[in-house]
């Protein structure tokens, strides 16, 4: 595997090691748990205090929960008496968390409350859930395993936040949700929703939304495309851009190249010409949830880390977040978000503001479980990178300057 690095050149894909080991897979899950801010949920999912759900990943179990002040907390699933863990449903509601092997219970705050038949010179206050690192932006929820060093939570959200005003994110409630469990790689996985050079052969219905320019130039975000198309396409760009504005919604773009810390990007971006939201037909599949007062047919597409990423468009918000859980194999999370006073089956219907996402990743499953079972083979060699596979090339880099530096 050091040769299989070493020799590795940009402009081409991942050594078969860097997808296939299982060494190489712990160490990235190291990595990424003290590196990277995780996205787990949304606060949708705990409304009131005592709410909570699991967030699991490499072995560790955390209670993600609202404390009775109102306040996010991310505990560490782990009794402090002789380990057991404490909550075995994956969500739900508490007053306290009681242990079930001894019975040891815990405020929500994590506090040890109860722990009965213990030494007289036994110290409560030492033996609280051990607390993990959380932030809340714009509703989202981020959790990060380091013991010191943590990453700065504030200037890791801080440029998201002219791009997401006003457009209803922290405020939302969950439409509905779907796991996909996809047997492939996380790298795999990134690397694919990171380009859109498989979008027309692969994609049929998302790409009948979508404006066929923008696909060549931008169909994976800011960045994901070069040549003279990405011009032409950002002088269509501008004269949009200048709509939106009028109407208040924000504009503009950026993203990070492999010397940033988080590999984040944005964008906003027409849908397509004459399209209100993305849908089918472009028609809207659920109240506006901007503040704004008028659709405008844009998309803000946000990648927080290369792991979790949002797409907010006026009436709906889409979360994905990719849970490594093996060599090869990677659960695909999805939220869809709607305007907190939307009504199912009255302002929206499950199954119509899910249809261009389930139909895209039910795709992106097949595709991508057929990219590991190829990188697995004797033959396979880093191939060249296409020029709409800049943003594959950008990870590329990212990953081997962060990871192995």
């Amino acid at each position: 595997m050091k040769d299989a690095i070493e020799n590795w050149k940009p402009g081409t894909s991942l050594p078969a090691d860097l997808y296939n080991s299982k060494d190489a897979f712990d160490a990235d899950l190291r990595w990424l748990m003290t590196s990277q801010w995780l996205l787990a949920g949304h606060v949708a999912q705990i409304p009131k205090a005592g709410d909570f759900f699991l967030f699991e990943i490499g072995g560790e179990s955390l209670i993600v929960t609202r404390n009775r002040e109102g306040e996010v907390r991310a505990l560490f699933n782990v009794c402090r008496h002789r380990g057991s863990r404490v909550c075995l449903e994956k969500e739900g509601s508490k007053r306290i968390f009681t242990c079930p092997y001894h019975a040891w219970s815990y405020d929500l705050d994590g506090r040890l409350r109860g722990a009965s038949s213990m030494s007289e010179d036994f110290d409560k206050s030492k033996n609280n859930l051990v607390p993990a690192n959380v932030g809340v932006f714009q509703g989202l929820i981020f959790v990060n395993f380091a013991t010191s060093d943590v990453p700065d939570f504030g200037a890791f959200a801080a440029r998201f936040k002219p791009l997401l005003a006003g457009q209803g994110v922290a405020e939302a409630k969950i439409a509905t949700r779907q796991s996909y469990p996809t047997q492939a790689n996380w790298k795999l996985v990134v690397e694919n929703f990171f380009e859109c050079y498989h979008c027309r052969a692969a994609h049929p219905t998302y790409c009948s939304v979508h404006d066929d320019m923008k696909m060549i130039a931008f169909g994976a975000g800011a960045g994901s495309g070069q040549g003279p198309i990405v011009e032409e396409y950002l002088q269509k760009l501008k004269a949009w851009e200048a709509l939106a504005s009028e109407k208040g919604y924000p504009t503009g773009m950026f993203a990070d190249d492999m010397n940033s810390e988080h590999f984040q990007s944005c964008n906003r971006l027409p849908i397509a010409d004459g399209a209100m939201t993305e849908s089918v037909d472009g028609k809207p599949v659920s109240k506006l949830m901007s503040d704004f007062g008028e659709f405008d047919g844009g998309q803000t597409g946000c990648v927080f880390t290369p792991l979790s990423t949002l797409l907010v468009n006026n009436d709906h918000a889409v979360l994905f977040y990719f849970v490594p859980e093996g060599p090869s194999s990677t659960r695909v999370e999805t939220l869809w978000l709607v305007h907190p006073d939307a009504e199912q089956d009255k302002d929206y219907s499950c199954d119509e503001i899910v249809k261009v996402w389930n139909t895209t990743l039910l795709e992106d499953k097949t595709i991508t479980e057929n990219n590991q079972l190829g990188v697995k083979s004797q033959v396979y060699r880093p191939g060249m990178l296409s020029e709409m596979e800049t943003r594959i090339n950008e990870f590329g880099r990212w990953y081997m300057q962060q990871r192995y530096k």
